[in-house]
């Protein structure tokens, strides 16, 4: 069956003006397209008109052969033995990343790094600097004035230093040379790759496009990357990845995580983990953790109804001897804070958080980091 994208475009523009989905996130939040992406470039590069804050050429002899090499390209021809002593100047490294669909002729950012001894590249001048891919292939030029921040002067005059004086920016300070190659829209389709592999959250993309656009159009290969097919004029192709883009979805729930901190003592948990009925004996530390069920039954007669609630509680103390108990559907979050309240170090948390998850008491993944 041919679609027609004409009639899919004019009912997402109608649709672009549609409330949110309560809890939804957008499918550029939640995916990317492959093949729409930066690409690495960096180069070796000479930065000259320093204030004396340059590399010593006694101990940085690539710098010397650098300027020897570049004076040669422009005439000139130093005589045999000659030992130069440059305070001026320095190596750099030119790092950038090369935007996606760039094209010749437009400018990107750089950033310009000593890889000798100098001091400060404050006031100096990159001299011209061919980028290089991955390829060896050279996808745009850099020069320019650096740019060193983060210094200033107190009222006093003394001069604070607050960042690295060997690194600078050039805004603007590369032109694009070359264009990446892009497929996009190769054989009328593109594919979408989830940032986190999640079949259900696949699931619902999958139904939340086919279901504005129309059956067929979105087809799950696995549980990270969707198939999308597309309009096959460019002008209406990007149209129509613009409002795909900006689909609501309801993720599906992330596995249950417990990340800690182990220097730090910080615990992260990505959804409320529960614990299974357990036991533990931990130095001097009680923690006892309960629920209360509160049953509310309401005058006769009344319009009301019985109302049955559970409410945890949570009492801890360092006494020799005694066991922690836990019953099972305690929060940890709950068992974590009342611990935390009381100064328990980071070692007692990890220790408590391992042996909950070796038990099989804690129904999370438990990351140490």
């Amino acid at each position: 069956m041919r679609l027609t994208f004409s009639t899919i475009l004019v009912l997402c523009a109608a649709l672009a003006g549609a409330a949110p989905l309560a809890h939804a996130e957008r499918l550029k939040d939640l995916a990317s397209i492959a093949g729409v992406r930066q690409n690495q470039l960096s180069g070796y590069g000479i930065v000259v008109g320093l204030d004396g804050t340059g590399d010593q050429t006694s101990q940085t002899p690539f710098t010397v052969q650098s300027i020897q090499a570049m004076l040669q390209q422009k005439g000139v021809n130093l005589p045999p033995g000659t030992q130069l002593q440059l305070k001026n100047v320095a190596a750099v490294m030119v790092t950038s990343s090369l935007p996606a669909f760039a094209q010749p002729g437009q400018t990107i950012d750089i950033t310009v790094s000593s890889i000798g001894n100098a001091k400060s590249l404050r006031g100096g001048t990159l001299l011209m600097t061919p980028l290089h891919g991955a390829d060896g292939q050279v996808y745009a030029m850099a020069q320019g004035n650096v740019l060193v921040g983060g210094v200033g002067a107190q009222a006093g005059g003394a001069q604070v230093q607050v960042n690295h004086l060997s690194v600078g920016k050039i805004s603007n300070g590369a032109t694009v040379e070359r264009a990446v190659a892009s497929n996009l829209g190769a054989d009328n389709q593109i594919r979408l790759e989830l940032k986190e592999t999640d079949f259900s959250t696949a699931a619902r993309v999958v139904e939340a496009i086919n279901d504005q656009f129309g059956p067929g159009i979105a087809t799950a290969l696995d549980g990270r990357v969707i198939r999308v097919r597309t309009p096959s004029s460019s002008d209406q192709r990007v149209a129509f990845i613009g409002h795909l883009e900006n689909i609501n979805i309801n993720r599906g729930r992330d596995s249950a995580k417990v990340i800690m901190n182990a220097r730090t003592g910080s615990v992260v948990m990505n959804q409320a983990v529960m614990l299974e009925d357990c036991a533990i004996s931990h130095g001097n530390l009680t923690v006892t953790v309960g629920a209360e069920t509160n049953v509310s039954q309401p005058a006769p007669g009344s319009l009301g109804g019985t109302a049955v609630t559970r409410n945890s509680t949570v009492d801890v103390k360092k006494e020799p001897g005694r066991v922690l108990m836990v019953k099972g559907g305690a929060s940890l979050a709950e068992v974590v804070k009342a611990m935390n309240a009381i100064g328990t170090t980071p070692q007692d948390l990890l220790a408590i958080l391992q042996a909950l998850k070796a038990a099989g008491a804690l129904r999370a993944e438990l990351e140490i980091i």
